[in-house]
């Protein structure tokens, strides 16, 4: 999904819309458009907010690292499981330790089988949403190894926690209800 840190090509894609629509206006006007879709009065006014929201320091997602030791059991759990893409995989020599990344949704894990890359037995923990077509979709796979359910979490949420056969958790909780943060201790809040 598009951010207002994307104004630029949303304004180039109206813009295009347009002239297939023989609507004729400038780079400029549709920049113009575009910021008023924001909320703001110009474009200079949203080139500043993009301009002080790139400054200074900024964290991106993390992207966990999971121990694995078989290459095959791993895209079995991942990819074809839960439904993961494999996005690349590297191999320094064909005879070296296996690195990948995979991918569903917004959410990147990378897979290793070097040594020091992770502690088999680690957990990482997923915000999601859709959790119970999730869990339809994981038990009509029939998946040999695991066949997961849905629990009521402490924190008003439903979760989903599968074990990977490396000893990994993946952990998916959806919140219950309107309020996402009730019964989450304070340092949680800040979640979208």
């Amino acid at each position: 999904m598009r951010t207002f840190r994307d104004a630029k090509a949303m304004a180039k894609s109206l813009r295009q819309a347009l002239e297939r629509r023989q609507v004729d206006l400038s780079h400029s006007e549709c920049l113009e458009l575009v910021a008023q879709q924001f909320g703001v009065d110009n474009w200079n006014i949203l080139a500043a907010r993009i301009q002080a929201a790139d400054a200074g320091v900024r964290l991106r997602p993390a992207v966990p690292v999971l121990r694995v030791f078989a290459v095959d059991k791993a895209k079995e759990f991942y990819r074809d499981f839960l439904g993961f893409t494999l996005d690349w995989e590297h191999r320094f020599a064909p005879d070296l330790p296996w690195y990948a990344q995979v991918s569903r949704s917004g959410l990147s894990l990378h897979l290793s089988e070097h040594h020091g890359d992770g502690t088999p037995g680690a957990t990482v923990f997923v915000w999601m949403t859709g959790i119970e077509e999730f869990h339809q979709e994981l038990i009509d796979k029939k998946y040999r190894y695991a066949r997961p359910g849905i629990e009521a979490a402490p924190w008003d949420s439903l979760v989903l926690n599968l074990v990977d056969p490396f000893g990994n958790q993946v952990r998916f909780s959806e919140p219950d209800g309107g309020d996402r943060h009730r019964g989450l201790p304070r340092f949680y809040h800040w979640l979208p």
